[in-house]
């Protein structure tokens, strides 16, 4: 049904963006501009419930943004299914739509395009992180940029660029860890492999980091709850991340839903426009988070009804709002009518969204093939590279007496809640319904390796909070040479509430410990005397003092996804030599929190005995073990560097032992005096390296001037005269700053 022919200038693709841009908008009515600014998701908009729906609304209200997939709460079945419904609604909209404007399709893929069955669901980003390895990261976004595209979804609600602040928060899991510059450069690989080298490339879509600015300290750990930071510590800690990413090419951005100075993000111009925009140089199209405009009213009250609150979003910066429906429709066409919202601001951010279709290719490629979604979902190269992220991940954080690797003749008895439960090893944001999207749980890795000669006996013990036989473990643990128990969280969204479970007693926030049921089986099976070999499926670092000290070893394996069972029997049997290193600090207890290895220095005027180190945990940040061990070497060009110079440290690694391996290495700086009080060490540098045994390999860290640097009244990093200790393991090398003065 669209009127205009395919030669007017916005279908010609040989234009520039902005000419095609110009020459649409001054062809769209309002209220076609205005249905531009305003998404629809199927089952959480109101009164729309299906493709049907969907389409009923595009030709109501002209919207331009959909959910296709429901966010997770429709399922499909095959891909081909999910990329039937997205190609019916796009059909509808540029066929049966006056200027035939495809439609933007967003989704949540955090770890993989998990809520489609049939895809390669990767470990989570706090798994990732744990690999040291930015390249696998960017594969890793680029499979699942592809799996996106396939079924016909341009725009990744993701990477997640918040720096882990408080680990008692549900969304730890969504993290890259407590290291501004782990966040960093792990969610600016993430940009580069969603998007790829052009976005009209037909396995990119959009990345959307989120959620800016600060959103991951919040009061009590409770999500979305305020987040009190000043802005030192906003410029120091948080920001990081979001630079790195901006200018990796992020085309979108997310805000978070807290006040910042007692500025709500969603309504703030000094955010969203000063800060992001003109500070930034953000140059993309900001989407809301799922009711973060309605916040304004309902609960941070800055907004005394909705009109206002939707004033609010789209003045400060908002370009799309993602799930608001028809009512925002309405609200906004009201605003224009009133002359409250100008032409010009619907014009402004119109174009922002609209050049993003233009550079995605949808005028000219809007459709998707449904039997291509077939061939490229779930295929074994990509289930391959899913199996690569999970091996590295994998993190050991004890192994008394080598106890590990295990042979493949022994009996192992298999226990535990998480030993045979892909939902909790998928994590959230991925499918719930049966069946499962395929995978491998850890009981079944462990069947596999284990050879003719050795046996394998499951059972439960128990579930995640209740007890289920854990005599019946025992029993099989006192019959077995090793138990192999899998504990931790379940898989769950957000405050841990997730649609396929009733139960609230853990994951919560107020418990980091192991739930009295899990503790049980535990203790059990370590009475019988067995070797006791833990994985911990765990979204978050668990507080588990009493199981490091009476296990023979244990094993993070995160939420390791679709090839998690059998990368932890990878590395329980030694067919992979663990590198992974902790991407978070682990705490001995709930109540030493804060646990983060960049603390800023406190005084202790009674001394260290009376006064203890703040950073006391139970495994610290960047701990890792292996089945080899590794020396360092530092060394660097000169001990001296200008203020504006970056320098190459390089770290000699030599594999001492007698097994091949990787190592991530870790280079931490510390300022020795400083205008402003700066923390007791900060991440650096980070390699991942593969030393064969007995030989050496170098791994060369570029130091940046703004990583050694000091946040000044301008807000802006520089490094200051004086002495920075460059430090890698047990190594380390001074470096002096020049004056910067002449």
């Amino acid at each position: 049904m669209a009127s205009d022919s395919d030669d007017v200038p916005y279908r010609d693709a040989s234009l520039p963006v902005p000419d095609r841009v110009d020459d649409l908008l001054s062809r769209m009515t309002t209220a076609e501009k205005i249905g531009q600014l305003v998404g629809v998701t199927p089952k959480m908009t109101d009164g729309i419930d299906d493709a049907a729906d969907v389409k009923d609304a595009v030709d109501a209200h002209g919207f331009g943004s959909v959910a296709p997939f429901g966010h997770g709460l429709s399922q499909y079945d095959t891909p081909r299914e999910a990329a039937e419904v997205a190609t019916d609604i796009q059909r509808h909209a540029v066929e049966e739509t006056r200027l035939g404007i495809p439609l933007l399709f967003y989704l949540d893929a955090d770890h993989g395009h998990a809520y489609i069955k049939g895809s390669t669901v990767f470990p989570h980003n706090i798994g990732m992180a744990a690999t040291g390895d930015t390249d696998l990261v960017e594969r890793a976004a680029s499979v699942t940029a592809s799996e996106m595209a396939a079924t016909g979804v341009h725009q990744n609600l993701n990477p997640v660029c918040d720096v882990a602040r408080d680990v008692r928060w549900g969304r730890t899991f969504e993290t890259f860890g407590e290291s501004p510059f782990l966040c960093a450069a792990f969610g600016s690989a993430a940009v580069r492999g969603y998007q790829g080298e052009d976005l009209s490339d037909p396995g990119s879509v959009v990345a959307t980091p989120k959620h800016f600015p600060a959103y991951s300290e919040p009061e009590r750990g409770e999500d979305a709850s305020p987040v009190d930071v000043s802005e030192y510590t906003l410029r120091r800690v948080f920001l990081p991340p979001f630079e790195a990413a901006i200018e990796a090419g992020a085309e979108s951005i997310m805000p978070c839903y807290n006040a910042l100075e007692g500025y709500p993000v969603h309504g703030s111009r000094e955010h969203l426009t000063g800060l992001l925009r003109e500070e930034l140089g953000f140059d993309g199209y900001v989407v809301t988070d799922w009711g973060g405009i309605d916040m304004l009213h309902e609960d941070h009250r800055t907004a005394e009804s909705t009109e206002e609150a939707v004033r609010q979003a789209y003045d400060a910066g908002i370009n799309i709002s993602s799930i608001a429906g028809p009512e925002y429709v309405k609200v906004l066409t009201s605003l224009r009518e009133q002359g409250i919202i100008a032409e010009s601001l619907i014009d402004d951010r119109v174009r922002d969204v609209l050049s993003a279709k233009f550079r995605l290719g949808l005028f000219e490629d809007p459709y998707v093939d449904p039997e291509a979604a077939v061939d490229v979902l779930g295929t074994e190269d990509h289930r391959d590279v899913a199996r690569e992220c999970a091996r590295a991940s994998m993190t050991l954080l004890t192994n008394r007496n080598d106890r590990l690797p295990l042979d493949r003749d022994l009996d192992v008895a298999v226990v535990g809640p998480n030993a045979d439960d892909l939902r909790n090893q998928f994590g959230g944001w991925s499918s719930v319904d049966e069946p499962l999207p395929p995978g491998v749980t850890v009981r079944d890795g462990v069947e596999a390796a284990v050879s003719d000669d050795g046996s394998v006996t499951y059972e439960l013990g128990c579930g995640p909070v209740e007890s289920d036989d854990v005599e019946a473990a025992r029993d099989a643990a006192a019959d077995a040479d090793v138990t192999v128990a899998a504990v931790g969280e379940t898989g769950y969204l957000h405050e841990f509430a997730r649609s396929d479970t009733a139960n609230g007693e853990f994951p919560t926030r107020t418990e980091l410990s192991l739930p009295e049921a899990q503790r049980e089986l535990l203790e059990a099976v370590a009475d019988t005397g067995t070797p006791l070999v833990v994985v911990v499926v765990s979204g978050r670092p668990l507080a588990i003092e009493w199981t490091a000290d009476h296990a023979s070893a244990v094993l993070w394996a995160y939420q390791p996804g679709s090839e998690g069972g059998r990368a932890v029997a990878d590395v329980l049997f030694g067919d992979y030599n663990p590198s992974g290193h902790l991407p978070v600090s682990i705490p001995r207890s709930i109540g030493h929190l804060p646990t983060r290895f960049n603390h800023l220095p406190h005084p202790r005027p009674l001394g260290e005995e009376e006064h203890p180190s703040s950073y006391d945990p139970l495994f610290p940040f960047g701990h890792g073990l292996s089945y080899t061990d590794f020396e360092y070497e530092l060394s660097v060009p000169s001990t001296e560097v200008g203020p504006a110079e970056s320098v190459t440290v390089d770290v000699e690694v030599t594999n001492t032992g007698d097994r091949d391996g990787h190592d991530v290495v870790h280079l931490y700086a510390s300022d020795d005096r400083s205008s402003r009080v700066t923390p007791v060490r900060e991440l650096v540098g980070i390699d991942r390296v593969h030393v064969e045994a007995g030989d050496s390999t170098t791994a060369s860290l570029t130091v940046s001037p703004e990583s050694i640097g000091v946040i000044g009244d301008d807000n802006r990093s520089r490094p200051e005269a004086g002495t920075v200790e460059l430090t890698a393991g047990d190594r380390s090398v001074s470096l002096e700053v020049r004056d910067p003065t002449p």
